[in-house]
């Protein structure tokens, strides 16, 4: 019952199985940060529309401090993330710096949200927008 309200209040997206990326030959991982030349909402639009449909780019996120954009990249090798860089983030309009860190190891990765913060009642627990427990 608790699930499908859940789902219902839209707490629950969706479902995933979770895929050891190694498993199918992705050994490399790498954060990219993106500068813009200017930071007006046509130049990021331009960007995340030119991005999305990669599916090597894992992540996108808008940012604040030195870089516009952090991309998480996951691909085969070396060569595979020449290709992203010169076909793809390289010819996007108005980039001005692409810096690349490659991850050496994975320390930590969980999927699991923290939700110590959310309300408990003594049988239940609920989140913001459903009905707490009666």
């Amino acid at each position: 019952r608790r699930v499908a309200e859940m789902k219902e209040n839209h707490v629950i997206r969706g479902s995933v199985m979770l895929v050891d990326p190694l498993k199918l030959g992705l050994a490399v991982n790498v954060f990219v940060h993106v500068s813009l030349r200017q930071q007006d909402k046509t130049s990021l639009q331009k960007f995340t529309e030119a991005i999305s449909d990669r599916e090597e780019i894992m992540e996108c996120y808008l940012m604040t401090g030195e870089a516009d954009f952090l991309l998480r990249v996951v691909v085969e090798d070396l060569q595979k993330y020449q290709v992203l860089i010169m076909e793809c983030l390289t010819q996007i309009e108005g980039v001005a710096s692409i810096r690349s860190s490659f991850a050496l190891n994975q320390v930590k990765y969980t999927t699991v949200l923290p939700t110590r913060h959310l309300k408990r009642s003594t049988h239940n627990s609920y989140y913001p927008g459903m009905t707490p427990p009666r």
